[in-house]
């Protein structure tokens, strides 16, 4: 059974620079430097461009999870879309086969745009019971971590 969920938050800065904190690995050093989330990343392989591994370790009592594997499989800089699929860990362990996740970037004019996170994901039809604890929660508060960065960051370029 294939199911799907997905997130818009507008953001009031330019496309191309919330892609420069998503695109790589920027996003994921941002995690852990806000600490809410994730306590560590670890790259086992690559440079935050397809074939890119990383082993998360969440901070206690922020997800239901403690640790997960991830690979980036699909990275298009020119639609400003990365794409990653859990290997091991989190909600796989529910029973669920496939756990993606998609970020675009979507420009909305010259100074906005919008973070639009989508999940993917299938479920053996005997976990159907765990999908309830599948929603958007995660990539909201990632979202809501990158925007307040962005915006922080955009405030002390204006004020140099």
């Amino acid at each position: 059974m294939s199911r799907q969920l997905s997130h818009e938050l507008e953001v009031n800065v330019p496309a191309s620079e919330a892609w420069e904190l998503y695109g790589r690995l920027g996003l994921a050093k941002l995690l852990v430097e806000d600490g809410s989330i994730v306590e560590k990343i670890e790259v086992i392989e690559g440079d935050g461009g397809i074939g890119t591994i990383l082993k998360k370790t969440y901070t206690p009592g922020s997800h239901g999870f403690s640790v997960q594997r991830e690979k980036f499989t699909k990275y298009d800089n020119e639609k400003r879309m990365k794409e990653l699929e859990v290997m091991e860990g989190g909600y796989l362990d529910l029973g669920l086969t496939l756990f993606r996740v998609r970020f675009e970037i979507i420009e909305k004019d010259n100074d906005s745009c919008i973070i639009k996170s989508t999940i993917e994901y299938d479920i053996k039809e005997e976990a159907v019971a765990n999908t309830s604890d599948v929603t958007t929660d995660l990539v909201a508060k990632i979202g809501e971590i990158a925007k307040n960065y962005l915006i922080k960051n955009k405030a002390t370029k204006n004020a140099q």
